[in-house]
């Protein structure tokens, strides 16, 4: 078991934060435990100025420093809930003697932890490989044999934490050579899919309630769990109502705020699942108290996807509100519109209604 200090910075005057710093830090200890750590600490530090060599100052970094050695912990891991520079990183490490993770690295490590197919696997890497590309860290040395497969905190056994940039560049356009002939295949699977019945994608911020909604709509038993990214690679299944009413749903991978943009690019072969969907589902926690930021975030990475400009959506989309067991009575009078619908996933209750609001739509279309 590996531990873990984690440290968010609220920085004074950031106006694109649209969370508060409990919410931030919640979120953060979710991503850690899903990955096993133990959390050993958590601080929510004021940063007035970003220090453009270290990050923090001085006075906290000498502060963390001395409780590190009084504490005397062993494979004691600082993830930073931020995205910080190589230099900021280096100059960290040299200070604290532990490995430091920022943002971007630890959710890369959870995708590659949870990546399972052949394709999957491809992605992440691609992924971390060309994030990794501007540092050359021989950076995890300190956990050597203590994970082994496509995570990024298990040590020199990785092929990418030993190479160079020419090998890394080598291996970038080997492993796009792979994805691109995987595109390929996946574009005829979707077209045969297509020609036999619409596809309807599921999308959400990761934990949000999506494979459960794809469960219950389906009959399947995909694994669910109430934990980040429970999904990667995406899933189909047929829906039917009827002899001639039939439909498949695609679960796709979660998303997340200040989600890596080398993750959105490396995954583009699965996220065109969505651009060739007749109709996208915005599954949206409503118990959460992040429930409108969450949905700026995902909208924000749909107009990247489609090339939108700001305030623009594709016209085949709604919303489903989950979780709505979550709230008391007198919060659940709702009503449902034509592109927002409410209901609980866990429960049952409205999925018929949205099966029968799903095929209307299919058909109008």
């Amino acid at each position: 078991m590996n531990f873990c200090w984690l440290i968010h910075p609220s920085i004074l005057n950031d106006k694109l934060n649209r969370r508060t710093n409990d919410s931030s830090m919640y979120e953060l200890k979710s991503l850690a435990i899903s990955i096993n750590l133990k959390i050993y600490e958590s601080n929510i530090i004021r940063v007035n100025r970003i220090n453009p060599g270290t990050y923090f100052g001085k006075g906290k970094i000498e502060e963390i420093k001395q409780n590190l050695c009084k504490k005397k912990i062993k494979n004691c891991i600082i993830i930073i809930n931020s995205n910080i520079s190589p230099i900021q990183q280096r100059n960290l490490e040299k200070v604290w003697n532990v490995k430091v993770l920022d943002r971007t690295a630890l959710i890369l490590e959870i995708f590659g932890a949870r990546a399972v197919t052949k394709e999957g696997s491809l992605q992440v890497e691609l992924a971390h490989i060309s994030w990794q590309k501007t540092r050359l860290v021989r950076s995890w040395t300190h956990l050597e044999r203590q994970r082994g497969g496509r995570g990024f905190l298990g040590g020199p056994g990785e092929l990418q934490i030993e190479l160079d940039k020419r090998h890394i560049t080598s291996r970038i356009k080997r492993i796009k050579k792979e994805l691109e002939k995987v595109r390929k295949t996946r574009e005829l699977q979707r077209n045969k899919r297509k020609q036999l019945y619409p596809l309807v994608s599921l999308i959400g911020y990761t934990n949000s309630g999506k494979s459960t909604l794809f469960n219950k709509i389906t009959g399947a038993t995909e694994f669910t769990k109430n934990m980040v990214f429970a999904t990667l690679d995406p899933k189909h299944r047929i829906v039917s109502l009827s002899r001639d009413d039939n439909f498949i749903l695609s679960d796709t991978v979660g998303f997340i705020s200040n989600l890596p943009t080398e993750l959105i690019e490396s995954f583009k072969s699965t996220l065109d699942e969505i651009l060739y969907a007749d109709l996208i589902i915005h599954v949206r926690d409503i118990s959460h108290e992040d429930y409108y930021s969450q949905n700026e975030d995902v909208q924000s990475v749909i107009r990247q996807i489609f090339g939108y400009d700001k305030g623009e959506m594709p016209t085949n989309y709604i919303e489903v509100i989950n979780k709505i067991d979550k709230l008391q009575v007198v919060e659940r009078k709702q009503l449902n519109t034509k592109n927002k619908i409410y209901l609980s996933a866990l429960t049952g209750l409205g999925i018929n209604n949205l099966k029968k609001n799903i095929f209307d739509l299919i058909k109008n279309n």
